[in-house]
C-alpha cells in the first residue's frame, strides 16, 4: 500500500511539472480577437499564376496581399552590420542562387542580390512596415538558432516595431526569443511555432511537445497542420492558447483545419482562400 501511495504521489508531481512546463499565457491578449478567423498570406501573396514577378517575402508579394486584404506572415534575419531584413531561409541558395547566410552578409551585399530571378530585392523590416502602414495585420517570425542570435535580433527589431503604428504579432520556433519578448515587451502578442518534429533529435521532439512554453508563455501556438492531432497541441488549446495552423496549400486543408481540428487562424500559400 505504501508503495502504491508513493507511486501515485510521484505521478502527481510529474503531472504538475508537465502542466507547469506546457502552460501557455494565462492572460487573454486583446489581439487574440483580431486573430480569430484570420487568414494570413504566408510570406506574402506570392508565385500566383500570371503574376511571376512577386516572389516570396518581396515587396511585390506584400503589395498583392495588401490589395487582396490578407494579413501577412513574414520572417526576419539580422545582417552582419546589424540591419533587420525580411527573408525566410537560413541560406541564400534557394532564393538568390548564391552561397552564404543573411547573417554573414551586410545589407549592401544582400541588396546586390535578386529574389528568384526577378527584379525584386531583399527588403528591410523598415521598408515592409512603411509599405504596409497598418493596412493589414502582420505576423513576424524571428529567425534565430542560438541565444546570441536571438538576443541580437530582438534588440535590433523591437525598437523598429515599437515605432510602428499598425497591428502585429511575433512568433518563433526558438523559445528564448519568446522569453526575451515576455520580459522586455510583454504587451506584444507572442506565439510559439512548432510541429511534431517526428524525425528530429530528442530536444526538438520535446519542443514539439511544447514543454518549453515555460520560457515564453505564448499567447498562441502556431502548429504545423499535418500534426494537428498532437495531444500536446490539443492540450495547449484546452489550456487557453489561441490555435494557429501552418501552412495550408488548399481550401480542403483549410476547411479540415477549421472543422476537424479547431484551428482559429490559418496561414496559407499557393491558393486563394474562399471568403
Amino acid at each position: 500500500m505504501i508503495v502504491l501511495w508513493i507511486a501515485l504521489a510521484v505521478l502527481g508531481v510529474l503531472l504538475l511539472l508537465f502542466l507547469f512546463l506546457i502552460f501557455p499565457a494565462v492572460r487573454r491578449h486583446p489581439d487574440r480577437a483580431l486573430m480569430d478567423g484570420m487568414v494570413i498570406a504566408h510570406r506574402g501573396l506570392h508565385d500566383l499564376p500570371g503574376r511571376p514577378g512577386a516572389p516570396e517575402n518581396s515587396l511585390a508579394a506584400f503589395r498583392e496581399a495588401i490589395g487582396a486584404g490578407y494579413a501577412i506572415e513574414t520572417d526576419i534575419h539580422l545582417t552582419s552590420d546589424g540591419e533587420v531584413v525580411v527573408f525566410h531561409d537560413d541560406t541564400l541558395d534557394r532564393m538568390c542562387g548564391v552561397s552564404g547566410t543573411p547573417e554573414s552578409m551586410t545589407l549592401a551585399e544582400l541588396r546586390a542580390l535578386r529574389l528568384a530571378g526577378t527584379d525584386e530585392v531583399i527588403p528591410t523590416l523598415c521598408e515592409l512596415l512603411d509599405l504596409v502602414g497598418g493596412q493589414v495585420p502582420l505576423l513576424i517570425e524571428f529567425k534565430c538558432l542560438t541565444r546570441a542570435q536571438s538576443d541580437a535580433l530582438c534588440a535590433a527589431a523591437a525598437p523598429i516595431l515599437d515605432g510602428y503604428g499598425g497591428r502585429y504579432m511575433v512568433q518563433s520556433f526558438y523559445p528564448l526569443m519568446l522569453g526575451w519578448y515576455r520580459k522586455r515587451r510583454p504587451s506584444v502578442c507572442r506565439g510559439q511555432l512548432s510541429s511534431a518534429f517526428k524525425k528530429d533529435v530528442f530536444l526538438r521532439r520535446l519542443a514539439g511537445c511544447l514543454l518549453f512554453n515555460v520560457i515564453g508563455r505564448p499567447d498562441f501556438i502556431s502548429y504545423e497542420h499535418h500534426d494537428a492531432a498532437h495531444p500536446c497541441r490539443r492540450l495547449c488549446t484546452l489550456l487557453g492558447a489561441h490555435p494557429v495552423c501552418w501552412t495550408l496549400h488548399s481550401q480542403q486543408e483549410l476547411d479540415a483545419a477549421r472543422d476537424r481540428h479547431g484551428f482559429r487562424t490559418f496561414i496559407f500559400e499557393g491558393f486563394i482562400p474562399e471568403k
